[in-house]
């Protein structure tokens, strides 16, 4: 028996959409009712012909996936990451025979169970019961099998109170505990998962997590699609990433979240005249921009714990402007500072001549646990009280997890129960 368990040909998907005309020109009532007749008798013969009918004055062809092709075997856990409206969704539409693709074909050889959007596959008159026994008999199980897992799957979805109530007086969470808890406990052989997790809180996230690698280790695939790199680092060894339809490339998990995280900021810098600055008097001069690099001085968004990042920080000086001080900032995703970088703790004092300067800060651990931090800076005068300017929130970085002590520690787990430094200690038994 051949152990790829998902494979795609050639696979394309394409979508007509509508635009609508605006030319801003005086429209009689007359021509309204010449244009609306015209819409009529074409969209009549789409229909009576068999084509989709499309809204709007004119057309256009989209592909939102174009020549894919990939294997995935027996077991493999397998990120699929990019952009939004890079083609996530609609591949795993593909996979999961919501839809069917314009060009090529994709051979599947296993029972799929899917969770792509809240609520798929629940009718929202029956009660969370009668929906556990619903989505079992689509998947292919019989009541017995169901039975058997019944209480397992309601302990997982902590639902116990309203098992009984229909499901359209659930909420958003509750739908997503209910549906993750029954694709990932009725045994299926694929189990496709999209961000749909997110709407759930930490924990139970943490827990979805588990369970599918639970699921992987027992020798059955799991596809996951999400922006959180951590939880895709965490979960799976591969990776599949997505750029405007197509594969870019297929790797071990690390490289390519690396290249990912390349394009996310590529481009040489962020522009920090466009952001939002602090209230400040900038009597002397300006952030301008931001740029961060891995070890490797790849421009990065991505980073590895223990591993270093080197950030550039350009200012604009109006005026002379004596002991300068620049500040480079990492905050929880709540706003709480974690660290500051400060050129003057470290020795670096100059006097600031009118002009345009860049400052570098070289981190050369970084010791958070995996999660989203957020990052800022600051200009000032050294010993006064407020900085001349100051963005607490420039952009988001990501931390993911490595074993870099070698003692296989699972730090993901903590960072989500709110911990998010890492500090050496050693430990021993008396």
């Amino acid at each position: 028996m051949s152990d790829v368990v998902i494979k795609a040909e050639n696979l394309g998907k394409k979508y007509t959409i509508g635009h609508q005309a605006e030319d801003g020109r005086y429209v009689a009532l007359r021509d309204v009712l010449v244009h609306n007749a015209k819409n009529f008798w074409h969209k009549t013969k789409d229909l009576v012909s068999g084509k989709p009918i499309i809204q709007g004055d004119t057309t256009e062809e989209v592909w939102a996936l174009e020549d894919l092709n990939f294997e995935i075997k027996r077991g493999e856990a397998v990120g699929i990451i990019g952009r939004n409206g890079a083609g996530k969704s609609t591949l795993l539409k593909i996979l999961s025979r919501i839809t069917e693709p314009t060009t090529g074909r994709v051979t599947i050889d296993g029972r799929v169970a899917s969770l792509l959007e809240v609520g798929t596959g629940f009718h929202p008159e029956l009660t969370g019961r009668e929906n556990i026994y619903l989505n079992g008999t689509i998947l292919g199980m019989t009541r017995a099998e169901i039975k058997r897992k019944f209480d397992e799957i309601v302990a997982f979805a902590e639902i116990e109170k309203y098992l009984d109530t229909p499901v359209k007086r659930y909420s958003s969470g509750m739908y997503v505990r209910l549906a993750f808890a029954v694709a990932a406990h009725l045994e299926p052989e694929i189990l496709v998962v999209d961000e749909v997790l997110a709407v759930g809180d930490a924990q139970f996230q943490k827990k979805c997590l588990g369970k599918m690698g639970d699921i992987s280790q027992e020798g059955r695939t799991v596809l996951f699609v999400s922006h959180n790199m951590s939880a895709i680092s965490e979960l799976c060894q591969k990776a599949i990433l997505l750029r405007s339809g197509q594969i870019e490339v297929i790797d071990n998990v690390h490289t390519v979240i690396q290249k990912y995280s390349e394009h996310a900021i590529r481009g040489s810098s962020i522009n920090l005249t466009k952001l939002k600055h602090a209230s400040r008097p900038q009597q002397y001069g300006k952030l301008t921009c931001l740029s961060l690099f891995d070890k490797t001085m790849t421009p990065s968004s991505t980073f590895t714990m223990a591993q270093p990042i080197v950030a550039r920080i350009g200012v604009h000086i109006y005026r002379r402007m004596p002991n300068a001080e620049i500040g480079f900032k990492i905050s929880s995703k709540m706003g709480s500072a974690i660290h500051y970088y400060c050129s003057t703790w470290e020795g670096l004092r100059q006097d600031l001549e009118p002009g345009d300067y860049f400052f570098e800060v070289i981190i050369p651990q970084i010791m958070l646990l995996p999660a989203q931090y957020i990052v800022g800076a600051w200009l000032m005068q050294e010993r006064t009280l407020l900085s001349d300017d100051y963005i607490p929130d420039i952009t988001v970085i990501e931390v993911i997890g490595s074993d870099f002590n070698g003692n296989s520690a699972d730090f993901a787990r903590y960072s989500i129960s709110g911990g998010e430094v890492y500090a050496p200690s050693q430990w021993r038994i008396i």
